[in-house]
């Protein structure tokens, strides 16, 4: 091997490379503008849908409690839901969503109260649909303020306190700091982006470099030149590992960037002080903080990573005719490269000895902890030095298929 052929076969690649509108396009403008863009609108819309969800008022039916007017009169008095006319489709129109919820009040359910018994309200509602869960929320609210004023009442008419059934409070206050927080929000989400970047930022220039080359029948040319061939693969193989490092680098800087920014925008606008009352209320912040260290290491161990999907690809592309066929060979990888990555966002799936040398999804599962702050480097060594090695078997699979008359000149 000559490192000078090397440099040299490797500055051509990526002078023609930059010269080549496609491979900016995959390589700059689609991880630098549309995947922050989409992940901002798609944020922007989120956010004023659940806002949109939470301002309205929801539809409630009431089922039975002809005979008990108190419960009714108090539910009917409630601004926080709104009741509409029993219908005998109440369950249809709960699964169309033309009725948020519907609670069903047993017969005698006043006369029971009074006689101390225990009796039982059914909630009915659309499960994991967004208004019906907020409705169903409302009325749990309504129902747990109205057996406290039922306990009360019913302690003074014995003439008890009150705090007799209520003598402590519970009050949750978090401990762990932002970066934690927000590496359990979305720990599972850098990884996946930064692994699927990293292989559609590879695709195109190995395809390119490799079947690209015989359908423009310039593979013979080069070739004949006076330079190693395993030069020639690692000059190319340099070229695409370039181009998929560059994708994620230039993701994570757009991304920060469409962070900053974001968060700027909204400490502007009126959403500032609801964030602050929504951080110490204990709940979500809407841009988590994440430990710009762990980001960092995350990246770093994205590197054997991308050398491995580098020569993946190479060699696969090796085989192909032209972009096309190449293209039919690559794309099925896209699978088996997303669902070990989603893998390592299920919960309960945790990081171990024998999962830290599963490829993609060992990355997948410290990574989640990477950007909460935790480091664990016995398992950061086992990931970093198992992926080397796959990706080292990888390329001398790619620079032997490169050595191969029969898989260069495929009739």
């Amino acid at each position: 091997m000559n490192g000078r052929n090397l440099l040299t076969v490797y500055r051509k690649e990526l002078r023609d490379s930059l010269r080549d509108r496609r491979t900016l396009i995959s390589m700059i403008v689609v991880p630098t503008l549309m995947i922050p863009g989409i992940m901002a609108i798609a944020g922007l819309v989120s956010y004023r849908v659940v806002k949109q969800a939470r301002q309205e008022v929801p539809t409630v039916m009431v089922l039975g409690g002809d005979d008990s007017p108190a419960v009714r009169a108090a539910l009917a008095a409630d601004a926080r839901i709104r009741l509409v006319p029993v219908t005998d489709d109440w369950r249809q129109r709960i699964t169309d969503k033309t009725l948020r919820a519907a609670v069903e009040i047993p017969a005698g359910f006043d006369a029971a109260l009074a006689r101390g018994e225990t009796v039982i309200v059914k909630l009915y509602d659309y499960e994991s649909e967004l208004r019906s869960g907020f409705a169903v929320g409302e009325l749990r609210n309504f129902f747990n303020h109205y057996r406290e004023q039922t306990v009360s009442a019913r302690l003074v008419a014995h003439g008890l306190p009150a705090a007799l059934v209520k003598p402590f409070e519970l009050k949750t206050e978090n401990v762990a700091p932002p970066e934690k927080v927000g590496g359990n929000l979305i720990g599972g989400m850098v990884p996946y982006l930064f692994i699927l970047l990293c292989f559609t930022g590879a695709m195109y220039p190995a395809m390119d470099l490799t079947a690209g080359e015989k359908e423009r029948g310039t593979m013979e040319t080069i070739l004949c030149s006076p330079v190693a061939r395993i030069d020639l693969v690692l000059g190319k193989f340099l070229m695409v590992l370039t181009a998929s490092l560059a994708t994620v680098l230039w993701s994570l800087l757009s991304l920060g960037a469409t962070f900053l920014i974001g968060g700027m925008l909204l400490a502007r606008s009126g959403a500032g002080p609801m964030m602050a009352a929504q951080a110490a209320a204990g709940g979500p912040a809407v841009l988590p903080a994440v430990d710009p260290y762990g980001t960092l290491t995350v990246l770093a161990m994205v590197v054997p990573v991308a050398v491995l999907f580098s020569a993946v690809l190479m060699a696969l592309s090796l085989f192909a005719k032209s972009v096309k066929e190449a293209s039919s060979y690559v794309s099925p990888l896209i699978i088996i490269v997303i669902i070990p990555a989603m893998m390592g966002l299920l919960p309960g799936v945790e990081l171990n000895a024998r999962l830290a040398l599963v490829p993609i999804l060992n990355l997948a599962l410290v990574s989640k902890e990477l950007v909460s702050g935790v480091f664990h480097w016995g398992y950061l060594a086992l990931i970093f030095g198992s992926t080397c090695l796959y990706a080292a078997l990888a390329l001398g699979l790619c620079v032997r298929m490169f050595n191969r008359e029969d898989v260069l000149f495929r009739a």
